[in-house]
């Protein structure tokens, strides 16, 4: 069964790129020098921001369905970003090398499974959830800490 995983969009964050800390925190955003590698995934290209890189720590609101499970959460944003993740069949590097949480939603934006994964088996847990016909779409989300990875969709 075939999958597609997308970084977010940088049109989506692109009012805040560049900008000044005091309008940044208008925003309940701020700004990071990544200090270690692996470890600010960024959520546009899906891989981690290389050593001396800013990144946008920002709020985002992942679940926006008007049900109980809307939701949202820190994420960070590479102010540089250079291409959007965009594949077929295919984990993102920043995926690959972590632990995963996996949540599967219906057409209601009810969720009706969930799991957890190494990165390197993602795959097979992506394809026994949609392996359900009532799973519309999932979420991935690092198990750790908890926040928004990435949206996975049926191809």
């Amino acid at each position: 069964m075939s999958f597609r995983i997308q970084g977010l969009s940088q049109h989506t964050f692109h009012a805040l790129v560049g900008q000044p800390d005091a309008v940044l925190q208008r925003h309940r955003a701020m700004r990071r020098v990544v200090d270690s590698a692996p470890g600010y995934p960024d959520r546009i290209t899906l891989d981690d921001v290389p050593v001396g890189e800013p990144v946008l720590l920002v709020h985002h609101e992942h679940q926006g369905a008007d049900t109980p499970f809307r939701a949202s959460h820190a994420i960070y944003v590479w102010e540089r970003a250079p291409q959007r993740w965009d594949r077929l069949d295919a984990i993102p590097p920043a995926l690959a090398r972590r632990l995963i949480s996996l949540r599967a939603f219906d057409a209601q934006h009810l969720m009706i499974d969930a799991d957890i994964a190494p990165g390197e088996q993602l795959s097979t847990l992506i394809e026994r959830m949609f392996a359900n016909r009532e799973a519309a779409y999932l979420h991935a989300h690092y198990a750790k800490w908890g926040c928004f990875a990435a949206r996975v969709d049926r191809a």
